[in-house]
């Protein structure tokens, strides 16, 4: 005699539709963003400006110490850093306590540039968030500040 198990079944998986896939979303809303960055701060990348806010903030700090505090990996911040030197923006210098490392710091007119731009940021921010009613956008950042 046979006896018949209570065991739950899985549900079927959906099929895969790109578009309500959480990278595609968050790629076309960066997308979205970083064209709203540009039309307000057409001087520096998005990346670049996160590196000099950092550095604002901070003063002085070594290079791999910028990356990680603004999420950047140690290619990606060399490339930043290299771009706001070019610019201006920046100043690096062998830490004396250490030569291996590199330190930055950000030069008067990366200051000036900081505090140039830093209400445009804050425009960008809100015009992306823009098609949100603010306790979407309050709910949105926090949900987005917890996948990180």
């Amino acid at each position: 005699m046979s006896q018949k198990t209570d065991t739950p079944t899985k549900p079927a998986k959906a099929a895969y539709q790109l578009d309500q896939q959480v990278g595609f979303l968050l790629r076309r809303v960066q997308q979205r963003h970083l064209a709203i960055f540009f039309r307000h701060i057409p001087d520096m990348t998005s990346t670049q400006f996160a590196a000099l806010a950092k550095l604002c903030e901070l003063g002085s700090v070594s290079q791999n110490e910028l990356g990680r505090r603004v999420a950047m990996d140690v290619a990606t911040i060399k490339g930043v850093v290299d771009r706001l030197r070019a610019g201006g923006y920046a100043k690096t210098e062998k830490d004396p306590q250490d030569q291996r490392r590199l330190l930055v710091r950000p030069t008067t007119a990366g200051r000036r540039a900081f505090q140039k731009y830093s209400s445009a940021a804050l425009d960008v921010t809100a015009e992306t968030l823009d098609p949100l009613s603010p306790k979407e956008a309050d709910k949105l950042l926090s949900l987005l500040s917890k996948l990180t």
